[in-house]
């Protein structure tokens, strides 16, 4: 699966939290920091509330959350945008 282009900050967090469990903890500005608590502890992650987000930022963070839940990125993708 291609990784969408007019995905906004806010969409990309609600879709998180659906699906991969990470909760808003505070918001500062335009950017909102959510965490995820695990068993192998706690990941942490900041996303700007930008619509939509740039490319190269969305792929960083899908990155980021990917391998702190040890999964392929593409197997993420198709797990948040199906």
């Amino acid at each position: 699966m291609k990784q969408p282009r007019d995905v906004s900050g806010k969409e990309l967090a609600r879709l998180l939290a659906k699906h991969c469990g990470y909760e808003t903890i505070r918001q500062a500005g335009s950017h909102v920091r959510m965490t995820s608590k695990r068993m192998d502890g706690e990941h942490h992650i900041t996303i700007p509330l930008h619509d939509p987000l740039k490319p190269g930022m969305l792929s960083a963070i899908l990155a980021e959350v990917a391998a702190s839940r040890k999964m392929d990125k593409k197997k993420l993708l198709e797990t948040l945008f199906k």
